[in-house]
């Protein structure tokens, strides 16, 4: 008689109360749900052969259910455990301390279900789930982080150049690597140069390398970053700096697709497609002769344009829980998460450094925290919310006043949001967050 071997699944024993979108959100990652109430004896109730991992849910502040759960995983070592907690929860309070203490690990409101999901892959015994479509290395939900997403995914596959604007800081790079891989080259090498920091004697050897005797101190022939990433992509990070006769030999090469070494008259043809970023206004730097205007029209054939974080609310506890998780992972570090005041100074702030300034904040939140929930103090973002509760009452008035409020001042502060903000006696990000709530476009109405 045939024996069927049945498929193992994998199951979360919820020890609370999921709500629907959270039920979806992990039915869709593949997974299983049964709620349990730990105050209840039964057991896990699960098949011998499937992947079991327990979630306790503390979200209600119930220091009976709370209770119950330490009991659980007393009687119960060998099952693997989540926890959910809400960010004001007290987590020196003893029970709580000893469920989180016993967690593998813990996620605070609003649960950040990607990261739960590849967390349940690693500690249910399975592998993380695969990147899917939607994974190129840009991360984030919001409605500007998602029109970038859409271009990048646009841009990949069309051999033309790209170029990529935005603050320093916003991520050129990330989104330069997501184009190359999404691409038919992106097996090949790629090349990300930072032309600001070539020397201004070497650049033209860096990009397109020197034959032997060149120059002094030319002993070999060298290869430039151009031939290394051949058949692939060049990255021109900061290309605005680039001197006017490397500019020429840029030129050349997008116009003809070859290049010469120095101290060599030989034609190199070679297939590299060249993606180019810069913080600075380069038609600006047409106008004041700075940059050659052909090669400006040669780089500027797609466009795309890198939001500043501040555009990005949506985005900021994400991104800031995604750098502590990839912290704790090379370092140790007591904290998991963030505080609710450490959570609202986030948002609140207006992050003149970008992602790169939340990273860096994180990392060293991450290094002094000496608690498992980082402070607003551990983030040196205390006087964020000192401002926070000195703000004007622009808050009380009517929408239309307001309205034109932000407008009369932005107007007499011609467009400068910084300046804007300090008039009002209000935050910058306040200001992009009014601009939003009226629907005032800044560029319309410089």
């Amino acid at each position: 008689m045939a024996v069927l071997r049945e498929e193992a699944r994998r199951c979360v024993v919820w020890f609370g109360q999921p709500a629907s979108e959270e039920r979806a959100s992990l039915a869709r990652a593949g997974w299983i749900i049964r709620v349990a109430d730990a105050s209840t004896p039964g057991g896990v109730g699960m098949r011998n052969n499937d992947t079991v991992v327990a979630l306790a849910d503390l979200r209600r502040g119930d220091p009976a259910s709370a209770r119950a759960m330490a009991e659980l995983m007393g009687d119960h070592p060998w099952l693997p455990w989540v926890a959910l907690i809400s960010p004001d929860m007290p987590v020196h309070e003893p029970l709580v301390d000893r469920v989180l203490e016993a967690s593998i690990e813990y996620f605070s409101t609003p649960v950040d279900f990607d990261r739960l999901v590849e967390t349940l892959g690693r500690i249910g015994g399975g592998q993380p789930p695969a990147a899917g479509p939607g994974d190129i290395g840009v991360t984030g939900r919001s409605a500007a982080i998602s029109a970038v997403v859409a271009s990048i995914r646009k841009y990949a596959p069309v051999e033309l150049p790209v170029l990529i604007t935005g603050e320093t800081g916003t991520g050129k790079e990330v989104a330069a690597r997501a184009l190359h891989g999404l691409s038919v080259r992106a097996e090949r090498p790629f090349a990300a140069i930072n032309c600001g920091a070539l020397p201004p004697n070497l650049v033209q050897s860096e990009l397109f390398g020197h034959e032997r005797g060149a120059f002094t101190g030319a002993n070999v022939r060298r290869i430039g970053h151009f031939e290394t990433a051949a058949g692939g992509t060049v990255f021109l990070d900061e290309v605005g700096d680039l001197p006017l006769d490397a500019q020429t030999s840029v030129l050349r090469f997008l116009q003809e697709g070859t290049l010469e070494r120095v101290g060599s008259s030989q034609l190199i043809k070679l297939d590299v497609r060249v993606l180019a970023a810069t913080h600075v206004d380069l038609e600006k730097a047409v106008e004041q002769g700075r940059f050659r205007e052909d090669l400006y029209y040669r780089l500027n054939v797609l466009r795309l344009r890198m939001p500043a974080l501040r555009e990005r609310e949506d985005d900021v506890l994400l991104l800031a829980q995604r750098f502590l998780d990839a912290f704790r992972e090379q370092h140790a570090s007591r904290a998991r998460g963030f505080s609710a005041g450490a959570r609202r100074a986030m948002l609140e702030f207006a992050w003149p450094g970008n992602v790169r300034e939340l990273l860096n904040r994180v990392q060293r939140a991450a290094v002094v925290a000496e608690d498992s929930l980082i402070s607003v103090e551990d983030l040196d973002l205390s006087d964020v919310l000192t401002r926070q509760t000195a703000r004007s009452s622009l808050g009380s008035t009517r929408v239309a006043a307001e309205r034109d409020a932000v407008i009369a001042c932005l107007r007499e502060s011609r467009f400068n949001v910084s300046e804007c903000a300090r008039r009002l006696k209000v935050s910058r990000v306040t200001i992009y967050r009014l601009c939003k709530k009226h629907q005032l476009a800044l560029d319309e109405l410089r």
